[in-house]
């Protein structure tokens, strides 16, 4: 049986068409009927789903409440903060006619909710005690891209935004940085089991409107980085701009402290592009809408392949059964690792003769092993969580194998064409980065020599990350 590597372009020699090639044989999703929309399949939104699902609890935990905003905004609400909607302008889609008439005032199609969400806050804070105001909504947003990719960069995509007003910067910075470290960086690590590097943007990276942007980058399988979710602190900005006030304790009007992050679907593409492989995609237990496949090879182990599903189901495994005998055997097994499922049971007539079944673990390069039908439960559950922790370790190894510590921009050039260069900031400055933007580079973030997230722009000895991007 195998190989996959005849329905998937060369991982090494092609990555961007490798992973076009996945989304469309794994059955994630497929090209909307308007360029860089994008539909996502049944499977493809299962993963969504269960990201989702582990997003929102930690989300609540943090004590911010779901809400939702309207998909169309006021033109005038994003020329109220003049760096938001100059950041913003070149990827507006605007509604100018409806009903058969032009409208009085065009209507944005959401980019981004700071500004609907700004004026609704204004008219809910009113005093000290109605802060901090902590909102959360799942939703569309619209971002008109020039050079759209699925999951990537699309110009329609799923994401959750995060909103929130405080009385105090402090409450405000330490606030992103809750959700910054406890939310999307535990998801992406505990769940995705994708290794992230935390830091600050530099100022010409961060987001419109902001005085500080924070951010989580991955490294995909060609060496490339990928921004995974970011936090915002944005200063009184767009409470100026809104007039997000309150009566203080002491009777005073003060301006609230406001911040914003978000994360997307681009979550699903950093899956496919950190742990998929040559035969295809490689999913993390923990998002696996399928965890464990039974393959019944003949139509005499159907039911004996049922029984099985429903023991792994009762211990609290994401099963199906492949009962479609029909078709050939190898076909159904390729297209299952193709799905990046992590364990396929196969169970034939020898197997079921000899009270056994064939386990295949796709994260540990299918490898194959024989296990007494009595163990099977037990065997299956232990390697789903080791699967997890491998795949991490995993990716973990590669991303420090392939970061280059250098000292000047030249240098990190030459590195990050194969990998991602770190050097002091000091060496690169506004004029180095200049100099990476001509080599198709950028600071992808800022960390102090611990590690650590800096709390301004002027910080010295520094740590830049410096790579190629998606």
């Amino acid at each position: 049986m195998k190989t996959t590597r005849s329905v998937l372009a060369d991982q090494a020699a092609d990555f961007p068409r490798w992973f076009q090639d996945v989304i469309a044989k794994a059955e994630l999703a497929d090209n909307g009927p308007v360029r860089g929309t994008m539909v996502v399949r049944p499977y493809g939104y299962g993963i969504w789903e269960l990201l989702q699902e582990a997003m929102n609890r930690r989300i609540k935990a943090t004590g911010a409440a779901n809400a939702y905003f309207p998909l169309l905004i006021p033109e005038s609400y994003l020329q109220r903060e003049a760096e938001h909607v100059e950041g913003f302008s070149p990827e507006l889609a605007v509604v100018t006619h409806a009903g058969g008439k032009q409208l009085e005032e065009p209507a944005v199609v959401r980019p981004t909710s700071e500004t609907v969400i700004g004026e609704y806050m204004a008219k809910w804070v009113q005093s000290y005690r109605d802060l901090p105001l902590l909102l959360n909504q799942w939703a569309n947003a619209v971002r008109w891209e020039l050079r759209p990719r699925l999951f990537l960069r699309t110009t329609e995509f799923l994401w959750q935004e995060g909103h929130t007003a405080h009385a105090s910067a402090e409450d405000a910075r330490a606030y992103v940085t809750r959700i910054l470290y406890d939310v999307y960086r535990a998801v992406m690590v505990d769940i995705l089991a994708i290794p992230v590097v935390a830091g600050r943007k530099t100022r010409r990276e961060r987001f419109a409107g902001a005085i500080n942007t924070m951010t989580l980058e991955a490294m995909t399988g060609d060496g490339k980085a990928l921004q995974m979710g970011t936090s915002h602190e944005l200063g009184q900005n767009f409470a100026r701009a809104f007039d997000i006030g309150y009566l203080s304790r002491d009777g005073q009007r003060e301006l609230a402290w406001t911040t914003s992050w978000g994360s997307t679907t681009r979550m699903v593409g950093g899956l496919i592009m950190v742990h998929g492989d040559q035969d295809g995609l490689r999913v993390p237990p923990a998002v696996a809408p399928v965890q464990v496949v039974v393959l019944a090879v003949k139509d005499e182990t159907v039911e004996a392949a049922r029984r099985i599903a429903a023991d792994l189901e009762s211990a609290g495994l994401r099963v199906t059964v492949d009962d479609r005998t029909d078709q050939p055997f190898g076909r159904r097994a390729v297209n299952w690792e193709l799905k990046g499922v992590p364990i396929r049971i196969e169970l034939g007539p020898r197997d079921l003769a000899g009270d056994s079944a064939t386990v295949v673990r796709r994260l540990r390069g299918s490898a194959k092993a024989a296990v007494g039908l009595a163990e099977l439960t037990s065997t299956v559950a232990a390697a789903i969580e080791d699967d997890q922790a491998n795949l991490l370790a995993e990716a973990a190894a590669r991303q420090a194998a392939r970061i280059t510590t250098v000292r000047t921009v030249e240098e990190a050039v030459e590195a990050a064409a194969a990998g991602w260069a770190s050097l002091p900031y000091d060496a690169v400055g506004e004029e180095g980065e200049d100099r990476l933007a001509e080599a198709g580079m950028t600071v992808r973030c800022l960390q102090r020599q611990d590690g650590s997230l800096p709390i301004g722009d002027n910080e010295p000895d520094l740590t830049a990350y410096v790579a190629r991007s998606y």
